[in-house]
């Protein structure tokens, strides 16, 4: 799985989000994200899956943008005590922040009807096998297989 977290300057933030370069965007807590388009678009024509992390914000942008293809998954912590703990042990903010998401996080939570599949994230290998399961499923759909019109009018044609 490949992550991809840029910095980059408000600036040529300001100006890429103006310009339509970003599929989606958001500010969130004081930080501006955006997924760029162009690797997306590339690898989306190279048949392979993309996987976002974003917030409320994004997925309502991406379903905007391209409904078909979004399957969007939301995923609960098991209780709050649970996420403040998770927040800290990711040691990448400071105390404040971690208070201040957690503040936020009653306002992102609300939003959990808006999506497709709900997991709690009991523990992350339970959750990885929920989302591979939602994966095998959505690839198998009907609408999702190119060629399979074609196919069956073959397979009913040899009978």
């Amino acid at each position: 799985m490949r992550r991809d977290l840029n910095s980059i300057a408000r600036e040529t933030f300001t100006r890429m989000r103006d310009q339509d370069e970003f599929l989606e965007w958001a500010v969130v807590f004081d930080n501006y994200y955006g997924t760029t388009r162009k690797p997306v678009e590339r690898a989306l024509t190279e048949g392979r899956d993309v996987l976002f992390d974003v917030d409320w914000q994004g997925t309502r942008k991406l379903r905007e943008t391209a409904r078909a293809d979004v399957v969007s998954v939301f995923i609960l912590p098991p209780s709050a005590k649970a996420l403040e703990e998770r927040l800290k042990v990711r040691a990448e903010d400071p105390e404040d922040v971690v208070q201040k998401r957690m503040r936020g996080a009653s306002n992102e939570i609300q939003h959990w009807e808006e999506y497709d599949f709900v997991i709690i994230n009991y523990d992350i290998e339970r959750s990885l096998k929920a989302v591979r399961s939602i994966l095998a499923a959505e690839r198998l759909r009907r609408s999702r297989q190119i060629g399979l019109k074609d196919f069956v009018q073959g397979l009913l044609a040899e009978l």
